[in-house]
């Protein structure tokens, strides 16, 4: 119950920032005050924004997401992965890029926990410092006209109700 509890909250999170991307409109250009130069001719005052931190990362040389997804829900999880293996496969983005060749999903025969379908994600090789998370790296290979379109937030919608738990393992090969 508490994987289901954070997993579910987990995903919830992943879904805020696709969420507000599509809803934020840009604030209008405000004239500066009289007798003050332009933005331009100001000295910056903000230093550039850093990266965020991996939500979902690995510290091994591979990783493994062991993935439950509700019986009647399969079809939207393929259809997820099948987007993030065109996205990232497509992606100009040399970090997303990376990732192309490295995910492998696999179908457990035999049922997960609760009548669930068991997926394993096995993620070889796992970089260092890249988001594994499904909505982030989904969201890395859409346009900004797509990450607008409300279909986008609907398909994450329809992405989150599908996953019932999903538990990350860092591995480390041996005997190679």
């Amino acid at each position: 119950m508490r994987s289901f509890v954070t997993s579910t909250f987990a995903l919830a999170l992943a879904l805020v920032p696709a969420v507000a991307f599509a809803q934020a409109t840009p604030p209008p250009a405000q004239q500066p005050p009289a007798g003050q130069p332009p933005a331009a001719a100001q000295p910056a005052a903000a230093q550039p924004a850093t990266p965020a931190a991996p939500k979902l990362s690995f510290s091994t040389p591979a990783g493994m997401l062991l993935v439950q997804v509700k019986p009647d829900q399969a079809a939207a999880f393929e259809e997820m992965i099948g987007k993030i293996k065109t996205g990232v496969a497509a992606s100009t983005d040399p970090s997303v890029k990376a990732q192309a060749g490295s995910w492998k999903v696999y179908k457990a025969a035999e049922p997960a926990a609760g009548g669930n379908i068991m997926y394993v994600v096995l993620i070889d090789p796992a970089t260092a410092n890249t988001e594994y998370q499904f909505f982030e790296v989904i969201q890395k290979t859409l346009t900004d006209e797509q990450k607008r379109d409300p279909a986008t937030a609907e398909m994450y919608k329809k992405y989150a109700a599908a996953i019932a738990g999903m538990n990350k393992l860092n591995v480390t090969p041996i005997g190679q």
